[in-house]
């Protein structure tokens, strides 16, 4: 048989489209041509193939080889087509039988005939399960396929052991990939508790309140004061990812070639790059649209240090996601979308040299220098996020209390408990978070007395509040109401939402 098809997968940012293998060989001078867009790497497999072929044990044919990778209008990137298109020249060589049941093909491959890992399966994994295809991937890959659940994966070391299982002897050379139990395993290492902090009370509530509704968060203190500490603790807040969110989340960080941890199947992910980060590497994109750190915090925490400091471009293209929970990323021949529901965190300092305000050190900022530090925040930006509070430092003598094991006498109560109550009431009444309402669900959950409606008027004309904030403050009672165990939005509930909502710049 002079024409062989292998199946195997592309990968379009969150997508991995089917693609087949064609492989024909005929008579005419010797030549290896592969068509189908393939990018550099791909058409590199050529000489990859070939010697992988010969030292493994067998013949390369004489004559014309061509490899059409369908369809041919996606684009093909990677190593990961290398074995199926040394499986193709096998069986169209007549060296390997057909197999008889259909497997996606995996693998890029050594010169020695070894198969070494690629990025992404998890994906695909993910994908051939679906459509109930069998699967072939390098020995390496084995652990994030089992973590997919697929039925029927087995993992090569190399070119002889994938060739000896499509001949129908597994036995003696692959093994088969057995699904793992997706965070059955323990020893994952536990996350910073918020009762770990010394003080801050203030904080510690706004981190409750915003982890129950989903509310982004802005902290402002001088250096030193606990804002990352924080920061750190919101995911021990947070309630495990489901089933379908934590498929959700592996399927993100499998495409951007992190490594996927069993025991940490079901923890929510939390993101702080740093402020030099480019917008490519917050956002997403590049020439082959691959996900930024926005989609890889998606249904956990992105935490942005010295907030500030971020490039002004950087800090505007959050206004999309935080709005809508997605980022659409277009380019001259592509347009994508990219999940990124996430739940933003962010510190800064009051003003350039960082105590503005201090009770201790005096500023050393002038007036003009601290107006162009704030300007750097615009305002739509700001009116985006629903909690913004002051990190004063503590003061030396509550440090050294706790320091010698003065603060552990009383703790209150487990503020995991309470934001699990509070996110349960309101998934069920309304199906979504607090934060992630819409005008009109708020307009049907939030009905206010006479007394809260006054409220919310006088300060909405005291604040200057946009309609985007007075539904942000509808939102935040909300939460806060729900963490009380009350159905209506009481004058209370309303005042402290108010106090978590008040410009700080």
């Amino acid at each position: 048989m002079s024409l062989a098809r292998i199946l195997s997968r592309t990968q379009l940012g969150l997508e991995a489209p089917l693609v087949q293998v064609e492989l024909h060989v005929g008579p005419g001078l010797p030549g290896f041509t592969i068509v189908g867009l393939p990018a550099p790497v791909v058409r590199e497999s050529r000489e990859r193939v070939r010697a992988a072929l010969l030292n493994s044990g067998y013949q390369f044919p004489a004559g014309r080889i061509t490899v059409n990778l369908a369809p041919v209008e996606l684009s093909k990137q990677g190593g990961r087509f290398d074995l199926p298109i040394a499986l193709g020249v096998l069986i169209a060589s007549g060296q390997l039988c057909t197999p008889q049941r259909a497997f996606e093909c995996y693998g890029e491959l050594g010169l020695a005939g070894e198969l070494r890992p690629v990025s992404g399966l998890f994906l695909a994994a993910l994908h051939a399960g679906q459509d109930g295809h069998a699967l072939l991937v390098p020995a390496a890959n084995a652990g994030e396929v089992a973590l997919s659940a697929h039925a029927a994966a087995w993992g090569a070391a190399t070119l002889r052991e994938a060739v000896s299982l499509l001949a129908g002897q597994p036995a003696d050379a692959a093994m088969r990939v057995l699904p793992s139990g997706n965070g059955a395993l323990g020893g994952a290492p536990t996350p910073p508790a918020l009762a770990d902090v010394v003080g801050q009370w203030q904080a510690k509530r706004a981190l409750i309140i915003a982890a129950a509704g989903g509310h982004s968060l802005l902290m402002v203190g001088p250096p030193g004061s606990g804002k990352s500490m924080l920061a750190a603790r919101l995911p021990a807040l947070l309630p495990p990812l489901s089933q379908a969110e934590a498929l959700e989340v592996a399927g993100i960080a499998s495409v951007s070639g992190l490594q996927l941890d069993a025991r940490c199947w079901t923890r929510r992910p939390f993101r702080a790059p740093h402020h030099t980060a480019s917008a490519h590497a917050i956002v997403g994109g590049g020439p082959l649209i691959h996900p930024g750190e926005i989609s890889l915090a998606h249904r956990g925490v992105l935490f942005l240090d010295e907030l500030p400091e971020f490039d002004r471009r950087v800090l505007e293209s959050l206004r999309e996601p935080l709005e809508t929970g997605s980022i659409t990323i277009a380019r001259a021949r592509s347009r994508l979308a990219l999940p990124a529901q996430f739940q933003l965190v962010a510190a800064m300092n009051p003003c350039a040299c960082g105590y503005l305000g201090d009770s201790i050190q005096a500023c050393r900022c002038t007036p003009a220098g601290i107006e162009r530090y704030r300007q750097r925040l615009s305002g739509p930006l700001l009116d985006r996020v629903d909690i913004r509070i002051d990190v004063p430092r503590l003061a030396v003598g509550e440090l050294l209390h706790a320091a010698v094991g003065g603060g552990a006498a009383a703790r209150e109560a487990d503020p995991g408990a309470q934001v699990q109550a509070a996110r349960e009431r309101r998934l069920k009444a309304s199906g979504e978070l607090s934060a992630r309402l819409s005008a009109p669900q708020l307009r049907q959950c939030c009905a206010l007395s006479a007394v809260s409606e006054r409220l919310l008027r006088r300060s909405c004309q005291q604040l200057g509040l946009s309609g985007r904030g007075v539904h942000r403050l509808l939102a935040l009672g909300r939460t806060i109401a729900d963490l009380a165990g009350s159905e209506p939005i009481e004058p209370p509930h309303l005042a402290e939402a108010i106090q978590l909502r008040r410009p700080l710049l």
